[in-house]
């Protein structure tokens, strides 16, 4: 029986190209179906969610509860809405609107009071909602600023470029905020479709860096995959890379000064993302006062460094 190889949790089938295993921004290229209902979790789901659609779901909660509310006081009779604009049945709904929008927010101007038991008791209970639900956003909004999240600009393309006495792969990364990153650590992974026998599979390959961790990270990092007898992209051309649909998947682990926390940077590039005959242009320089200036937006600039043909 043969001997199952190494898969980083990407699976070795191969069942059609793949555009590619990691997305631009970091995340898998991966879409869930199948799922029911008891699968989502709000909390996770508007805790990541882009801002947009977190500020909306919030604005929407808010405008359905207060239009629920505004017509159960409808329904129960705006009379007993003291103060309330009763001249007309919109002017009724949206008295009901904004009294029950000061009693969500237990905000309560007082120009506008109930008044008889069912009305009070409807109030009440709109101010318990109201109470918990502002509870609810308040920790959202929390959760969503406190999160750690690493900030590494990568480099728009790899590059093939001359090394020692031969080749190299190389990409450089900065830490695009002001927060300091210690420990860093880089793994880099080589995914190619290959023959194994009569079908194709997919085949995942650890790639050894000339430095694979750094302590401190305030300047760029060029992280360096020496092209040597070891190496399995030694003699490889560009044709050959387009035929294996090579991508080099890519991992970034530290620890945040700020938050006190490990984290994480994933990334990614395909063969038709490699700049060959290239090396990286320095990115920072000695300012007048004798500090060093990180330039971040020059993190993918490069400059032409012909080699060979074939990697070596």
């Amino acid at each position: 029986m043969e001997k199952p190889t190494f898969d980083p949790g990407l699976t070795q089938q191969y069942t059609g190209v793949l555009k590619r295993a990691i997305n631009a921004e970091g995340g898998f290229n991966v879409r869930r179906v199948g799922m029911t209902w008891r699968d989502f979790h709000p909390y996770l789901y508007l805790t990541t969610a882009p801002w947009v659609i977190f500020l909306g779901v919030i604005l929407t909660l808010y405008v359905v509860l207060n239009t629920v509310f505004a017509g159960i006081y409808l329904a129960i009779g705006t009379e007993d809405l003291k103060g309330a604009d009763l001249s007309s049945t919109s002017a009724k709904f949206v008295s009901a609107f904004f009294f029950s929008a000061n009693t969500l927010t237990t905000l309560g101007y007082g120009n506008v009071y109930p008044h008889g038991v069912l009305t009070n008791a409807v109030a009440s209970s709109e101010a318990l909602v109201g109470l918990m639900v502002l509870a609810l956003a308040t920790g959202l909004f929390f959760g969503r600023f406190s999160r750690p999240s690493a900030r590494i600009g990568f480099s728009e393309k790899m590059l093939i470029a001359p090394y020692l006495d031969g080749s190299s792969l190389q990409f450089r990364i900065v830490n695009r905020r002001r927060n300091n990153l210690i420990d860093l650590e880089a793994r880099v992974l080589l995914m190619t479709v290959e023959f194994v026998g009569d079908r194709l599979q997919r085949r995942f390959a650890n790639l050894t860096l000339e430095r694979d961790g750094i302590l401190f990270f305030p300047l760029t990092w060029t992280i360096v995959h020496p092209i040597d007898e070891n190496s399995p992209l030694r003699g490889k051309t560009q044709e050959d890379l387009k035929e294996k649909q090579v991508e080099f998947l890519i991992l970034i682990k530290g620890w945040d000064d700020a938050f006190a926390q490990t984290v994480h940077a994933r990334h990614s590039y395909r063969f038709d993302e490699i700049e060959w005959g290239a090396k990286f242009a320095p990115a920072f320089t000695v300012d007048s006062g004798g500090g060093l200036r990180v330039q971040v937006n020059k993190v993918g600039k490069t400059e032409r460094a012909p080699i060979a043909g074939a990697l070596t």
